[in-house]
Parts: structure tokens; C-alpha cells; sequence
């Protein structure tokens, strides 16, 4: 609960981190000053990159008490705008799965050794980003203690999807789940469309795991991006509560 009389301060920097097969990355860093112990959260951002939405997101975040880290899933493939790198990742098909996963879990290492975090990790991702939440923490058991997807496409994939880089679709890890799940989804989107979410949810509820659902009307794909038409206010204010409600449960 803020106050305001309460002493506030944010670092915010650029930082180098262990990702995927031990690759010197860079990530995006926000975290709140004081002694802590505060909660930590990973960010897994979407395809249009590690862009100004993404920073403003981990700066909310830490404005929240969480030590922030989102790592560059697109570091790999050279650096620019993040419009022309996020351009040239679509079109070479996207990141390999194992790739993302090691580098999102490499984040998490990296916030667990960090004297000033309680002990507990979340993992937050939109659009590409929510699938690859939910597909790291499904694939790192016991590393994660929330996971947040908000409209992630391709969690349920047909045979005729899959690829080298994507084997596997994420909803066939579902059994291995192992922390909450929190899903916020609009009810106009194609990518999750309802039936696929009906699908997802489906799966959760087969293998007995602890999730909630919020689904939209009136919104479709990106609800909480003020930067585009797709923006929905009223929606998006109640999705964000939706959120921190959910990670003050989980990883306070």
C-alpha cells in the first residue's frame, strides 16, 4: 500500500546476463531501492520486441515493489530499432523455442541469487511473450512461482504448425505446470481465438491445475497497448488489476 510519505526510488539499466547455453546477453533491469526482500519477476517480451512498451512495463513493475528482469529474447540476431530487429526475427520464423526457455530461465537464475529478492519468481509475457511464459514455466519445474499469459498466441498449435524451432506445442507441457497460472484474454482475438482458449483451459482443468481465467468482450489481440488502435481502457485497467492482485497472492 502506497503512502506518501514512503521513501520511492527505481534503478533502471541495461545489464548483462547468463542466457541460453550459457550466452552473454542483455537484459533490461528495474528494481526497486531499499533492503527488501521483494518479490522478482521475469519479463518475457512480444514480437514487436525488446521495445518502449517493454521498458515502460518493467518500470511499472518495479514502481510495484518487483525486481524487474527482461531479458533480449532477439539478442542473437544483431541490433537496431527494435521494429527492423523484431522485422528480421518474424522473418526468419521466430526464436527456437529452447532457446527463449534458456534464456527466460537464465533471468530467473539470475533474480533467485539476488540478496535483495524473497525468494520468489514470477514470469509475466503478451502475445509471443505470453506463450513463451507459459511454455518456460511449464519447462522449468519448481523454477517459477506464478506465471502470467495475457493473450498468448500459438499456445495451442495443429500438427501443420509445428517446426524445428517450435516441436512441441505448449499446451502439450501442461502436465507440468507447476505454480498458478493467471490468463487474461480478449474475447475478439484470432491468436489465442475463444476456441483455443476453451481448448487451454480444457487442458488445465485435465491435469488438475491452479489457474484463473478473465476473458474480454469488446477486446481483441494487444488490449493493453496505449501505442495501438487495439488499445481498450476499460479492459486494460481492469486486466492490470488483475495482474498485480494475482502476483500479490503469489509472490508476496
Amino acid at each position: 500500500m502506497y503512502t506518501t510519505d514512503m521513501y520511492e526510488g527505481i534503478l533502471a539499466e541495461t545489464v548483462t546476463i547468463s542466457g541460453a547455453n550459457g550466452d552473454a546477453i542483455n537484459a533490461y533491469f528495474a528494481r526497486p531501492l531499499g533492503p527488501g526482500p521483494y518479490p522478482a519477476l521475469v519479463l518475457a517480451h512480444h514480437m514487436p520486441g525488446w521495445d518502449e512498451w517493454y521498458r515502460e512495463a518493467a518500470f511499472k513493475f518495479a514502481n510495484h515493489g518487483y525486481v524487474t528482469l527482461m531479458p533480449n529474447l532477439y539478442f542473437r540476431v544483431g541490433h537496431g530499432t527494435p521494429e527492423d530487429v523484431a522485422a528480421k526475427v518474424r522473418a526468419e520464423g521466430g526464436v527456437p523455442d529452447d532457446q527463449a526457455v534458456g534464456d527466460l530461465s537464465g533471468a530467473m537464475k539470475t533474480l533467485r541469487a539476488l540478496p535483495y529478492v524473497n525468494g520468489k519468481v514470477g514470469i509475466f509475457g503478451t502475445c509471443s511473450g505470453g506463450r513463451h511464459a507459459y511454455l518456460t514455466a511449464c519447462r522449468t519445474p519448481g523454477g517459477f512461482d506464478a506465471v502470467v499469459d495475457c493473450w498468448g498466441g500459438n499456445v495451442v498449435m495443429p500438427p501443420d504448425r509445428l517446426s524445428e524451432k517450435n516441436p512441441m506445442a505448449p499446451i502439450d507441457y501442461t502436465k507440468d505446470l507447476a505454480c498458478p497460472l493467471l490468463g487474461l484474454f480478449g474475447n475478439d482475438d484470432t491468436s489465442p481465438s475463444p476456441e483455443q482458449v476453451d481448448q487451454h483451459e480444457a487442458a488445465l482443468k485435465k491435469h488438475g491445475k491452479e489457474y484463473e481465467f478473465h476473458r474480454y468482450d469488446g477486446a481483441g489481440h494487444g488490449f493493453f497497448y496505449y501505442i495501438y488502435k487495439a488499445y481498450r481502457q476499460e479492459q486494460a485497467l481492469d486486466g492490470w488489476q488483475k495482474v498485480f492482485a494475482f502476483l500479490e497472492r503469489q509472490l508476496s
